[in-house]
């Protein structure tokens, strides 16, 4: 009798915390890691050439385009930090958020290259803009890469 119940209580048992997967639950591969890591890097860079143009360019006195501008760095940092956090579940919609704000950023860049967009129009690509194009495509990249990883492994 003591044998059956010895084994009743170890298939049974719950996890303790520490045992807990936290991290791309399901994933199991540092590929998934690495595309997570390294796209939220990505989108982090989107944000801080949008933060530096918001200062350094004078974007700020722009209208509509300079609040643009400063929350592209606030939504950009959140996505970021919450892909290179431990939150397993939300790294999904997170990923899905930092494709949406990079592939934004890219097109409304391409819009005002061609338009006026809200009254204002770019011109010429100086270092920030190919900078922030090439980590618009990284982080499009890198985690459309996780989440195609994840939907196959997981």
């Amino acid at each position: 009798m003591a044998q059956v119940t010895e084994r009743t209580r170890r298939s049974m048992r719950r996890p303790v915390p520490d045992e807990a997967v936290l991290d791309d639950a399901g994933v199991g591969s540092r590929t998934g890691t690495a595309l997570r890591v390294l796209g939220a890097l990505a989108v982090l860079v989107v944000g801080a050439v949008h933060l530096e143009q918001y200062f350094a360019v004078h974007f700020d006195v722009v209208p509509v385009i300079g609040p643009l501008f400063a929350l592209n760095f606030a939504g950009a940092a959140l996505i970021a930090l919450g892909l290179l956090l431990p939150l397993g579940r939300f790294h999904i919609p997170l990923a899905l958020g930092g494709i949406g704000l990079a592939a934004t950023a890219f097109v409304f860049l391409f819009l005002s290259e061609h338009q006026p967009l809200f009254g204002f129009q770019d011109y010429g690509y100086r270092p920030a803009i190919v900078i922030a194009l090439a980590a618009e495509a990284a982080a499009v990249v890198l985690l459309g890469g996780y989440l195609v990883r994840r939907s196959r492994t997981g």
